[in-house]
């Protein structure tokens, strides 16, 4: 069983792309307002919004727990669409070595399709791949859409 990984999703949106990576890169303290039964809060420890080096502390619930993260801005690029987060503290690493998520907004006319890449390496064997993770990336980017629209 290998100890590295990497998952990758994608999911439609109906709101704006360049919205949504604004909010990730530049507003994340906005997102437990738009799903605060998954995202408690967002607060940075170091540096700017949306610059690369900045440190966040993020406070959520994961399948019924309450954890928390803290993350550094790997790299935050608007010609790209993507913002990359490395988890250098917090609940994760107790099963994880590293863990980054990046995220990807590609827009072609009006469709707007997210992907969510999370790439990892467990402490060991035993340890699960991050699917329930992915599914919370999935689970929060549809609570944002659905807030940004309205629905």
């Amino acid at each position: 069983m290998a100890l590295n990984g990497t998952l990758v999703n994608q999911t439609p949106i109906k709101s704006n792309g360049d919205v949504f990576l604004q909010i990730f890169t530049y507003e994340p303290f906005h997102i437990s307002n738009m799903c605060p039964h998954s995202i408690q809060g967002c607060d940075i420890l170091d540096g700017e919004w949306g610059s690369i080096g900045s440190i966040l502390f993020w406070k959520y619930h994961l399948d019924g727990s309450e954890c928390v993260a803290k993350e550094v801005v790997e790299a935050a690029d608007k010609e790209k669409k993507l913002v990359c987060f490395k988890v250098v503290d917090g609940t994760l690493l107790d099963l994880y070595k590293i863990l980054l998520l990046t995220i990807n907004v590609d827009t072609t006319g009006e469709q707007h399709l997210v992907t969510w890449t999370l790439a990892y390496e467990k402490l060991n064997e035993t340890v699960a791949d991050p699917n329930n993770l992915m599914e919370f990336c999935l689970s929060v980017t549809k609570d944002i859409d659905t807030y940004q629209c309205g629905i």
